[in-house]
């Protein structure tokens, strides 16, 4: 609902004429240029396309922004144009009401989908547009460490794929869920703003949940799972404590649930966990999350030496001792069991990352750079 507090800025962005008249020449100015550019990301094998004013499109690859020089620089309305040639009404309200806007955007021309991001910048509209593949890819084709396996066979308890944004957590997660649906017989629902990877029933029945599409939010759609009979929970991201608690819950109740947070490493998702809830809960929190935990995989896309990306990863699985040292709030002696328990599967951020300095496949400089503790990498590397 547009309140009056909005008319000011729907008068800036809008105007009846601009998304009411679709048969006007500029929608289908815009229609072209959309699809000629999604198909050239797509063409690329770009990660990301960026509409921005003052600029030309702008293409991710391997990590770094290419701008399309041959493409004229978008203005104020060529953006807005692009943004409203991509949105339903109902996104195009919420834009309106929120300022910015998330959803997933089917390119039936090329059987693709994009996650796509649409906000303000300096009063004028931006989008950032993630290209999702088609195909969901295995555990070994995204370079990740065997013991993920490891992961998609227990019946319940709590996985956490962490790691900054734009690091493949999403991927890493589908990738991890398509494992069970193809290896076993479950009830599978996934909570996700906006639905990225659409996956394929194979052993298992899988219910996609868009949140505002399907639901109203991942707090209110995951204690609805309770009611649904579900064996396994992926929740895209964890945003509030409520979640957090709620999926703490579902993983002690019988459940095998997957999430993802924006953290650098296991022992810093440990304490954004404990510390999101007041100093009252946390001892309980410490005691449900030692319980419930199976793993933790932080991980990071570096640049490879003969292009494209490859994952460096942590890998925490939850053993006694770890257990423990997060029940006695001992948080900060975790990476030192990560760095001595190798022969269970267990892995440090710069093992892994001299691991690939080893193979060839990442730069020293690159290693370092992406390295939270460059000292010890140092050494490890002599």
């Amino acid at each position: 609902m547009i309140t009056d507090d909005n008319n000011a800025f729907v008068r800036t962005v809008v105007s009846h004429n601009h998304y009411h008249s679709h048969k006007s020449k500029f929608m289908f100015d815009s229609n072209n240029q959309l699809k000629e550019l999604l198909s050239l990301t797509i063409a690329e094998q770009a990660s990301d396309l960026h509409l921005s004013v003052e600029h030309p499109p702008v293409l991710r690859l391997a990590g770094k922004l290419i701008p399309l020089v041959k493409k004229k620089k978008l203005f104020s309305e060529d953006t807005k144009n692009l943004a409203y040639s991509l949105m339903t009404e109902e996104q195009k309200q919420r834009f309106l009401e929120k300022k910015e806007v998330d959803f997933s955007y089917n390119f039936v021309e090329e059987n693709a989908r994009f996650r796509v991001n649409i906000f303000l910048q300096r009063g004028n509209v931006s989008c950032a547009l993630r290209l999702i593949p088609s195909r969901i890819p295995t555990i070994e084709q995204l370079n990740l460490p065997p013991i993920l396996h490891q992961f998609t066979t227990p019946s319940q308890g709590f996985i956490l794929i962490t790691g900054p944004s734009s690091h493949g957590k999403s991927t890493t997660l589908a990738a991890l869920i398509d494992e069970i649906n193809h290896t076993r017989t479950e009830h599978i629902i996934t909570i996700e703003d906006p639905i990225e990877y659409v996956f394929k029933d194979d052993r298992s029945i899988i219910d996609q949940r868009e949140v505002y599409q399907d639901t109203l939010s991942f707090a209110r759609a995951l204690r609805s799972t309770f009611r649904q009979d579900p064996d396994v929970i992926m929740v895209g991201e964890m945003r509030d404590p409520e979640t957090i608690a709620t999926a703490i819950t579902a993983a002690e109740t019988g459940h095998l649930v997957f999430a993802t947070l924006h953290t650098n490493s296991a022992s810093q998702t440990i304490h954004r966990i404990v510390d999101s809830f007041p100093s009252v809960q946390q001892s309980q929190i410490r005691a449900q999350l030692s319980g419930s935990l199976l793993g933790i995989v932080s991980q990071r896309l570096i640049p490879r030496i003969r292009g494209g990306l490859i994952p460096a990863c942590e890998v925490l699985i939850n053993t006694p001792a770890v257990a423990n040292l997060i029940r006695e709030n001992k948080i900060h002696e975790i990476p030192l069991v990560i760095e001595t328990s190798a022969e269970i599967g267990m892995i440090s951020l710069n093992r892994s990352l001299a691991s690939l300095i080893k193979r060839k496949e990442i730069s020293l400089e690159n290693a370092f750079n992406y390295s939270l503790n460059p000292a010890e990498l140092k050494m490890l590397i002599r």
